[in-house]
């Protein structure tokens, strides 16, 4: 099982961009892996609109991104928060997946056991 980073839109819509993080992570969990996605994680704590508690979420994200096994890339923007963690991800050598359409209904599918 590979450590998948997720990197997806969060500004702007910010509900509808959470919504779609989620199913992100059902479509990397079906797929046999395990994630992280740190915008469903940080801005419970940190106050995206600050700038500096910003840097601090995407400078912890990166971290642990260096950990990751991959970054799989979800949507067909990138933000400059995603753009950042795909040239840290290259510049570490860690791979990077782009997946621009995947089903959207994927938080209704069964969520495959025993991998």
């Amino acid at each position: 099982m590979k450590l998948i980073f997720i990197a997806s839109p969060y500004a702007g819509d910010v509900k509808k961009n959470i919504d779609y993080a989620k199913k992100a992570c059902r479509y990397v969990l079906n797929s046999g892996n395990a994630f992280f996605c740190p915008h469903l994680l940080y801005p419970q704590i940190l106050n995206d609109n600050n700038l500096e508690e910003r840097k601090l979420g995407i400078k912890i994200g990166k971290e642990l991104l260096a950990k990751c096994d991959e970054l799989w890339v979800f949507g067909d923007n990138i933000s400059s928060g995603m753009f950042e963690e795909i040239q840290f991800a290259r510049a570490k050598g860690i791979p990077v997946k782009r997946i621009r359409h995947f089903d959207i209904d994927i938080k209704q599918t069964p969520l495959r056991l025993g991998m």
